[in-house]
């Protein structure tokens, strides 16, 4: 079983930016798509953004287009979000998971094991 653990996040102010990372701790995380999802307090686990395994085909949530960029080293074997123009509403534990199917990373329900997160909070 792959093993994610988050990190890099923490505490900036409104329009500022901030950079997170997972890292995967076995080998099957070989051919796998990669995703972040984030939960804000009360609210439900989201989508935020995906990436296949080559790095060629990427998706993005609404909310975060255009702010937010994935990336993946699949020979260190992690995956980052690069925030941009953070915003109030980007406040909650941000979380990484893997699947085969990249569609299938729009969807946080198909997964039942999740990591810690790492925790993001912007004051505006």
């Amino acid at each position: 079983q792959v093993q994610l653990v988050e990190s890099g996040g923490g505490s900036v102010q409104a329009g500022e930016s901030l950079n997170i990372s997972c890292q995967a701790s076995d080998r099957s995380y070989n051919g796998y798509a990669l995703g972040w999802f984030r939960q804000a307090p009360g609210k439900e686990r989201e989508f935020v953004a995906a990436i296949s395994w080559g790095g060629g085909r990427i998706r993005y949530s609404e909310s975060v287009k255009g702010r937010f960029t994935i990336s993946r080293d699949n020979r260190q074997k992690t995956v980052d979000l690069q925030m941009a123009g953070l915003k109030a509403e980007d406040t909650a534990v941000y979380y990484c998971n893997k699947h085969p199917t990249l569609s299938s990373l729009a969807n946080p329900d198909l997964f039942d094991s999740w990591g810690q997160g790492t925790q993001v909070t912007v004051s505006s």
